[in-house]
């Protein structure tokens, strides 16, 4: 089940915002290499429409480099992502989002969709301190300021806590 016709559903709030990387000078992340069966991949692309995919060699915790290139999702300015990712095609941009009352995809106001931010947490969480860590210190809303870890500890309090909706509960229950 896609997210965002979840998140749109509930547009009245600013809490829409799944997660995306884009340049930060000082700043580093953990990442989470995971395969994607080839079969999959364009289910995948179709999933993550909104994002520009880089190709990147990804750095062990050692320093070591992958011998693989890997795919990570990052953010398109909205201009770039109607040119390339819509084709410069309006019923396209439409479709995806000018239906739901859309029409600019990437804002510095928005909230993380509280379920996503949730399920993101968790994942973290389980792969351990460092991991955890990393993602909640060095992960920002975007704002480019507030970090998540003092997000869940301000206004998004008791996202924690709180259990994902019926249809979402088996793909992000944790």
């Amino acid at each position: 089940m896609d997210l965002f016709p979840f998140a749109a559903s509930v547009l009245s709030s600013p809490e829409i915002s799944s997660l995306s990387v884009e340049p930060c000078d000082g700043e580093s992340l953990i990442i989470t290499i995971f395969e994607i069966p080839k079969s999959e991949i364009p289910s995948f692309i179709e999933r993550e429409h909104e994002f520009r995919f880089l190709v990147v060699v990804p750095e062990t915790i050692n320093g070591l480099f992958y011998t693989n290139p890997a795919v990570l999702c990052a953010r398109y300015s909205d201009e770039e992502y109607f040119q390339n990712r819509c084709k410069g095609n309006h019923e396209i941009f439409f479709q995806r989002y000018g239906r739901y009352g859309i029409q600019k995809i990437w804002h510095d106001d928005i909230l993380p969709c509280r379920v996503y931010l949730r399920h993101c947490v968790l994942a973290a969480e389980n792969l351990g301190d460092l991991d955890y860590n990393n993602f909640v210190d060095h992960t920002f809303l975007a704002d480019r300021k507030t970090t998540i870890r003092d997000y869940l500890a301000t206004t998004g309090s008791g996202i924690m806590e709180e259990e994902p909706p019926g249809p979402l509960k088996f793909r992000y229950g944790g």
